[in-house]
């Protein structure tokens, strides 16, 4: 069978099946069954087992509980009140004022969680009542929230660069490391963008607060030295090579329980419900990525992945016009799917086309997870924009219109990616050492 037919059908069973509210994982697995027994006319029970058992025992994927679990510990301790009381002193004179702690909350929250959804309520609830208060327009605050929010998947320790490390087989501390530059550019570009538009509209923006001392500053800074150093440690391991991506989860596990424990919420309830939180949103993903094994399996079984190469190096395409191709595709499944979901339903097939056309696996890991942040944003139905309307409580269209300009700034960044790979490349290439 033609390997597009083949693919076509494939996907129109699988989005026929998620369409149906069926969950992702049993989505994978079903489609993966149907191709090894049904296509590739092989017994698909004790394959997909096999699959299932290597996939889940990897040892790749030991940080990825670790991270959630530190990141759920933080959540619960005073995080949110502490990153408001050491940002907003330092933001009040500059241009955009207050609108930028919603930039620099999320770039810090990003590091802690991982996922752009909890970025986004964890600093929106912190700020939304506050700069409201204080008279700031409404379309500010939302977009200032909706673009910054989507850093929770780019910087580290980012969930969906472990999982895609996991399934392309490449360093987890690499694709990581990678993704710092970039995050920091853009959350710079964010900001960039805030002060630009507050200078135009003058007449919109509040009244310039009072002036606050350098000792109130550095004051209200002492309650970011705690996160910024956790932080500092757990990145700073992997990228030093002192410790692995999985020895540096489990730092930041500690770290984090230490800091609770000095905040004085560290308590058997919050324990528990960390740890139990940790635990039901880690067997989540990992029956997704034991499903998308699976599928790659099947992929495998059927050739689809060589046949998906020559096909498209027939259509003799340069690497940049490959990756316009895959802009559009994960774009379209960012309004439907979240991060984890777009890459465990589409790397088996993308994969070997990407290495066929030359391009680096840990620059394209990065690339990918810009384009579905940009995607979460992507109105009239981005992820992100769901979450940020029930926040908000505006129509849903307003807050899908007041989104675009973050989204034509993370588009400009995707080309800027693009024109400038070692923006991406050149930690990973100066910082990884051989325990990487």
């Amino acid at each position: 069978m033609d390997p597009i037919v083949t693919i076509t059908l494939l996907l129109a069973l699988m989005f026929a099946l998620l369409a149906a509210g069926v969950w992702i994982a049993p989505v994978l697995m079903a489609v993966a069954a149907i191709a090894i027994d049904v296509i590739a006319g092989r017994p698909a029970g004790f394959s997909i087992a096999t699959t299932a058992w290597s996939g889940a025992s990897s040892w790749m994927l030991t940080a990825l509980p670790m991270f959630i679990w530190m990141g759920d510990i933080l959540f619960q301790s005073r995080l949110s009140e502490d990153l408001f009381k050491g940002l907003s002193p330092l933001m009040r004179r500059i241009p955009g004022g207050l609108l930028h702690t919603n930039v620099l909350g999320c770039t810090l929250v990003a590091a802690v969680s991982g996922s752009s959804v909890a970025t986004l309520t964890t600093v929106g609830k912190m700020t939304i009542p506050e700069l409201r208060k204080r008279g700031y327009p409404e379309h500010l605050i939302v977009s200032t929230l909706a673009g910054p929010a989507t850093l929770g998947l780019m910087i580290p320790p980012s969930i969906i660069m472990i999982v895609y490390g996991a399934l392309t087989n490449e360093s987890i501390a690499a694709i990581n490391i990678a993704g710092i530059l970039p995050g920091l550019v853009l959350a710079a570009m964010f900001s960039g963008y805030v002060a630009l538009v507050s200078l135009f509209m003058k007449s919109q923006m509040p009244a310039q607060e009072a002036r606050v001392s350098w000792r109130q500053k550095l004051i209200g800074a002492r309650a970011l030295i705690p996160i910024v150093v956790l932080l500092s440690l757990v990145i700073g391991t992997m990228m030093f090579g002192i410790a692995t991506a999985t020895e540096a989860a489990a730092v930041g596990v500690l770290g984090a329980l230490i800091l609770a424990f000095l905040q004085g919420t560290l308590n058997s309830k919050m324990f528990v419900d960390s740890l139990m939180s940790a635990t039901r949103t880690s067997v989540m993903i990992s029956l997704i990525l034991v499903a998308a094994g699976s599928l790659s399996l099947a992929m495998g079984y059927l050739r689809l992945p060589e046949m998906l190469a020559q096909w498209v190096d027939g259509l003799h395409l340069s690497a940049f016009w490959l990756l316009m191709g895959l802009l559009v595709l994960y774009t379209i499944l960012g309004h439907f799917l979240d991060g984890i979901s777009c890459v465990a339903l589409t790397i088996a097939i993308v994969e070997p086309m990407v290495r066929h056309a030359g391009i680096d696996m840990v620059w394209f890991g990065i690339f990918m997870v810009l384009v579905v942040e940009m995607a979460q944003i992507t109105p009239p139905v981005g992820f992100n924009l769901t979450v940020l309307q029930s926040m908000t409580g505006n129509d849903m269209f307003k807050v899908g219109w007041w989104s675009m300009p973050m989204h034509g700034v993370m588009l400009v960044m995707v080309f800027i990616l693009i024109a400038f790979p070692e923006l991406a490349m050149w930690l990973p290439h100066h910082m990884i050492p051989v325990r990487a």
